[in-house]
């Protein structure tokens, strides 16, 4: 498959986004500046501003001399990066590879993509189209290697496609700074009359690399396809993931409920025959308009069931918003899981954990109040209470120890011990009362102390002395002292609460 590239170059990328958030400035020459030692320097222009003479590293007294009627804004540190990245996200419904060009391209791996919208020149003009729409003056190019594209973009036509090695002219009459060279190596080339790309290829590679180094020989086998040149994208693609174009915006319900189906068919047939499920899914629509929708669900165990990934899915569609329409779905799998095959018995009911409906309602319960509201807590080894419990990561996590059932614990556990005010005689007697969230709790019945060490080979510190109490309503709470009463610093504190 033959590779193919594309490379955008916005030319006035910060301008043209000060015309979006202010349309009053569309036909209006105006600039971006920032201060340097004293001097207010220009940093961008639009395309008012240019034709007027007006450039980048001007500044801008010299330039309201040209033209006084010159308006000027404060730039806004690090925006390029940003605008860049959030173009380059929408993007992927292109390709799933797009990557940033600092500090105003962006660079798409169109290989094997270009035949979803009918070939090479539909698939570019879609893409500058939909620029332009969005208010952005782009160049577009399309070749087999990025250097070749990045070339023509900045310095052939607004539009350029090479096709095959019979175009490679096109290319070889372009400046040598087509090659994104420094600029002290432009102007040393410039006046040794090497202004063309044709003519550095005519010059014996060792004196290229005596006189200009190996990053001017690197740029070149990287435009000529010679060397590989590596895309960073702005989202790594994942592992597990399925796209699907559609001819035209999908706005229905219906419509996209059809292409959820379908993902979910294509996704789950893969990952059934690599014997593995999902845990998380991602499914997200690009819009016409630029807009990402994206809704996500989770999983308790691994489960390749299209038909309770939908279910899942279901009751959050009505949050997508088509607007104009959604032209491209993809659905990932972040998180996947080996599936472990198990013997089911027809003549006993499946029961506890290892119910499969069981799971598919905990599913449909946590999506719905949120995977944080359903937790399987295990047991661990240590001493002090709230480091004995954790949340299992799911829900065929094995204990690795057993529950211990041999002391009094609370139902409900507070993650961090609560500071109480307690009145007890001494020493060591349960007390008397206790001032917990401006309320006053006089003890009727008390059992303890139950003392517990603090574990001293993760931390050093004081021992806890435990109580178990009852109020005068009848409510009890787990309670207790930090160190002995012999040393100032003691403090008392609220751990829990009883059923």
């Amino acid at each position: 498959m033959q590779k193919r590239f594309v490379t955008i170059w916005f030319r006035y990328l910060k301008t043209d986004w000060y015309c979006r958030r202010h349309p009053g400035l569309l036909h209006l020459p105006f600039v971006l500046t920032e201060q340097d030692h004293g001097r207010m320097i220009i940093t961008a222009v639009n395309p008012h501003a240019y034709q007027l003479g007006i450039v980048v590293g001007m500044v801008l007294a010299d330039a309201r001399a040209i033209v006084p009627s010159l308006k000027y804004f404060d730039d806004v540190p690090g925006l390029s990066p940003k605008l860049l990245r959030s173009i380059a996200e929408w993007y992927i419904c292109f390709s799933p590879i797009v990557g940033i060009d600092l500090p105003d391209g962006i660079i798409i791996d169109a290989t094997g993509c270009t035949h979803l919208l009918k070939g090479d020149r539909p698939y570019l003009d879609s893409i500058v189209s939909r620029l332009k729409q969005m208010g952005y003056n782009v160049n577009a190019a399309m070749a087999d290697t990025i250097g070749k594209a990045w070339a023509l973009a900045h310095f052939g036509d607004q539009r350029s496609i090479i096709n095959c090695d019979t175009e490679l002219t096109a290319f070889l009459f372009l400046p040598v700074a087509g090659l994104r060279l420094e600029d002290e190596s432009i102007k040393r080339l410039d006046k040794l009359g090497l202004r063309k790309i044709r003519d550095i290829l005519s010059m014996p590679r060792s004196v290229l690399r005596r006189r200009f180094g190996n990053h001017l020989l690197m740029r070149l086998d990287q435009a000529l396809g010679q060397q590989e040149e590596v895309i960073h994208p702005v989202q790594p693609g994942e592992p597990y993931s399925e796209r699907l174009p559609c001819l035209e915006p999908i706005t229905t319900a219906t419509g996209i409920e059809i292409a959820l189906k379908k993902l979910l068919e294509l996704l789950c047939s893969r990952l059934q025959q690599e014997g593995k499920g999902i845990r998380k899914l991602i499914f997200k629509g690009y819009r016409v308009d630029g807009n990402i929708q994206a809704i996500d669900i989770g999983t308790n165990c691994a489960s390749s069931n299209v038909h309770h990934l939908f279910k899942l899915f279901e009751i959050k569609i009505s949050s997508i918003e088509p607007a104009l329409g959604i032209e491209v779905f993809t659905l990932e799998a972040p998180k996947v899981q080996k599936i472990h095959s198990t013997q089911e018995k027809c003549w006993n009911e499946t029961s506890g954990l290892e119910n499969p409906e069981l799971i598919k309602l905990l599913d449909r319960v946590s999506n719905k109040l949120g995977a944080n509201n359903i937790h399987r807590f295990l047991p661990v080894e240590h001493h002090w209470p709230e480091r004995s419990v954790k949340i299992a990561d799911s829900f065929n996590e094995k204990m690795t120890t057993q529950w211990s059932t041999d002391k009094q614990r609370p139902i409900y556990l507070l993650q961090n011990p609560e500071l109480i005010w307690v009145t007890a005689p001494i020493p060591d007697y349960p007390p008397m009362l206790f001032r917990y969230q401006n309320k006053l709790h006089k003890v009727q019945k008390a059992d303890g102390p139950e003392r517990i060490e603090k574990e001293w080979w993760i931390e050093e510190g004081q021992h806890r002395d435990y109580y178990a109490v009852e109020d005068e309503e009848g409510k009890r709470y787990w309670l207790f002292r930090s160190g002995h009463y012999s040393e100032k610093s003691y403090q008392w504190f609220i751990h829990g609460f009883f059923a």
